[in-house]
C-alpha cells in the first residue's frame, strides 16, 4: 500500500482560510436570572439594568464548556476483549471571570445570588440558631443564560450561541487583594447547569 503524497500548492491557495479564523475576543454573555433572584439582588443593591446589561459586559473571560462521554465497560461479548460503550454525554462547568466595578456590583451579583440559594431559612445570619436551608431549584436556576460568540464583522450568520439550562453559581474563587502595584480587581465564578 502506497501513501498518498500531497500535491504542492501555492500559499495564495490556502491563505484565505487562515485570514478568516475566529477571534477569542468577540463574545457576549447574557444573564436572565429568575424573578426571585432578581428581587433579592435588587434588595441588596444590584439594579435590574446592571443584571440585564452591565454584568455581561463586565465578563472579562468565559470558557465555552467542553463535553465528554461517560462510558460503561462491557466484558464477555468477545473473548479477551473489553469494549467501552458511551451512555451519557456530560458537560463541564463553565468558568466566568468578571471585572469588579467601583461599586462592586459584579461581585455583589455573584455573592448575593449564592447567598439567595442558601438563605431559605429566612433567619438573620447574625442571630444564634441560624441555619442554612437551600431554596427550591426553580427559584434560583436560570434557564436563559447565553454566551454568544461572534466575530469582528458582527455577521449573525457567522455567530454561534450557547444556551444554558438550569445555570447557577456553584463556587466563587478567592479574590486576592494586596499592597503594591494596583491591578484591576477580578472575580472568577464557576457555574453549573
Amino acid at each position: 500500500m502506497s501513501a498518498s503524497v500531497p500535491k504542492p500548492r501555492k500559499i495564495s491557495d490556502f491563505k484565505p482560510l487562515f485570514d478568516r479564523v475566529a477571534q477569542t475576543s468577540h463574545y457576549q454573555v447574557n444573564f436572565s436570572v429568575p424573578w426571585p433572584v432578581k428581587q433579592y439582588l435588587q434588595s441588596r443593591g444590584v439594579d435590574k439594568r446592571f443584571i440585564g446589561e452591565s454584568v455581561g459586559l463586565l465578563c472579562k473571560s468565559a470558557s465555552i464548556p467542553g463535553s465528554a462521554f461517560a462510558t460503561a465497560e462491557i466484558t464477555g461479548n468477545f473473548q479477551g476483549v473489553t469494549e467501552k460503550m458511551a451512555h451519557t454525554r456530560m458537560f463541564q462547568d463553565i468558568s466566568l471571570t468578571f471585572y469588579v466595578d467601583y461599586e462592586y456590583k459584579s461581585l455583589k451579583f455573584l455573592e448575593h445570588w449564592m447567598e439567595f440559594i442558601s438563605s431559605g431559612s429566612e433567619k438573620n445570619p447574625l442571630q444564634s440558631g441560624y441555619h442554612y436551608r437551600m431554596r427550591y431549584p426553580k427559584d434560583y436556576k436560570s434557564d436563559s443564560t447565553t454566551i454568544v460568540k461572534f466575530d469582528r464583522d458582527y455577521n449573525k450568520d457567522h455567530a454561534i450561541e450557547y444556551g444554558f439550562l438550569g445555570l447557577f453559581p456553584r463556587s466563587l474563587q478567592s479574590i486576592p487583594v494586596q499592597y503594591g502595584d494596583s491591578q484591576v480587581l477580578e472575580a472568577t465564578c464557576n457555574f453549573t447547569y
